[in-house]
């Protein structure tokens, strides 16, 4: 069997080949990979779900080490339950299982696809949540060091889709991650209006964990945010822009505004591109369409069939270039660019 194409790993469903692939169930097989590409002066791309990676039409001209696995093991800890949740490990599946087994803590994390070794790199979070809230430790080889270190949660340096592995990419492999999680048949305080609504609680109550990930997967599924290989609006790498920190005086006039403890505010990447002339759909009326923003979300950027990476980026800068020139402020990337940039 042919080594598969970044286009069957990828979410965007985009990519050409790998000079070279590697599979990768566990811990040792990722450092064996990886460390093997690095004696040889290899370049090396890791992926997981592939959900939060735009690779270029050329593919990657190196070694790709695909995370197929890690396991997980729980212990019982003082206040609840600590969970070590091998890299490779489906991130929804862990937080199913979080759910059926009466863990708090990633409820609201439902739904997001990739696998749990990526979570903490850009601290994953959605509806009121973030991965930082609940991890304990994060286990990683350094590929400068050459071995195995543990950070615990604060060392991490966790900030909005933010981390010390983000900061300095490429140097930590991640290993596991290890969760502190209480038990309880609630969930969480719930932090997002959205959600709260759609539960029919206030925010800041708590409603049963069943209830919340009914709830999230409900809402990220009339977003598109929900992985359906029948729905082109789920052939995205999800919000393909991150919501920008401003100062307060730069906010358009009737934008969502959200103070932080820098005195800066965070607005709507969604609201600007839709204020700015981008609707959803945003590009299906051309002739011969490949991509366009969702039909559901203004945020993400979609692969209707047979697009290429050039087309998807194209319309990215478009969409950037239309927000930058109608409110002054420069949207930024989510998604990894794999040997194309913006």
């Amino acid at each position: 069997m042919p080594d598969p194409a970044l286009a069957d790993l990828t979410t965007l469903r985009l990519g050409g080949p790998a000079r070279r692939y590697v599979a990768a169930p566990d811990a040792d097989a990722l450092v064996a990979a990886v460390t093997a590409a690095d004696q040889a002066g290899e370049p090396v791309l890791l992926v997981g779900g592939g959900s939060n990676l735009v690779v270029a039409d050329e593919g990657f001209a190196g070694t790709v080490v695909h995370l197929t696995g890690g396991g997980v093991r729980v212990e019982d800890s003082a206040t609840g339950v600590s969970v070590t949740v091998g890299a490779g490990e489906p991130w929804d599946a862990f937080v199913a299982r979080a759910v059926a087994e009466g863990w708090v803590g990633v409820e609201a994390l439902s739904g997001i696809p990739g696998t749990t070794g990526a979570t903490p790199i850009q601290n994953v979070g959605a509806y009121g949540q973030e991965v930082a809230q609940a991890i304990t430790s994060v286990t990683v080889w350094d590929r400068v060091l050459r071995g195995s270190r543990t950070f615990t949660g604060d060392e991490c340096r966790f900030a909005y889709r933010h981390s010390r592995f983000k900061a300095d990419p490429g140097r930590h492999l991640v290993l596991d991650v290890t969760f502190g999680l209480e038990r309880g048949e609630l969930s969480a305080p719930v932090a997002y209006t959205e959600l709260a609504r759609t539960l029919g609680v206030e925010v800041g109550e708590r409603a049963p964990l069943a209830d919340v990930r009914d709830a999230v997967l409900g809402l990220r599924r009339g977003k598109g945010m929900v992985l359906d290989a029948a729905d082109h609006d789920t052939w995205s790498a999800g919000s393909f822009f991150t919501n920008p920190f401003v100062d307060l005086d730069r906010v358009p006039d009737g934008a969502p505004s959200y103070p932080q403890p820098d005195g800066r505010v965070k607005t709507s990447a969604a609201w600007l591109i839709e204020h700015a002339g981008f609707g959803k759909g945003f590009g299906l009326a051309r002739d011969g369409a490949r991509v366009s923003l969702s039909t559901k979300h203004t945020l993400a950027l979609t692969n209707r069939g047979g697009a290429t990476t050039a087309a998807l980026l194209d319309l990215a800068r478009e969409v950037r270039a239309g927000v930058l020139d109608r409110f002054g402020i420069e949207l930024v990337n989510e998604p990894v660019l794999v040997g194309c940039s913006l």
